[in-house]
């Protein structure tokens, strides 16, 4: 499939691929870098659950305290004042 961009750099998805890709009037979708020059279109009108595995992680698994600690150390990033 094949569709032509037009003079104001709109392109009319064809019917097919919205249907399988579940886009409909008004859904935002976004445009992925993957590399070497190609961009994937995804739309955001998925689940939560659909983000599973979208953010490799290569290292050790860790714990929630491991994760909320991370979490407070950069809440305080650019911050002046003294640390509670």
């Amino acid at each position: 499939m094949t569709a032509t961009m037009t003079s104001k750099g709109q392109i009319t998805i064809p019917v097919d691929v919205r249907a399988a890709m579940g886009l409909r009037a008004g859904v935002r979708v976004a445009f992925v870098p993957t590399g070497a020059g190609t961009y994937e279109l995804v739309p955001e009108n998925r689940t939560i659950k659909a983000l599973k595995g979208i953010v490799r992680w290569d290292g050790p698994p860790i714990t929630l305290a491991q994760m909320d600690a991370a979490i407070a150390e950069g809440s305080f990033e650019g911050f002046e004042g003294p640390r509670p």
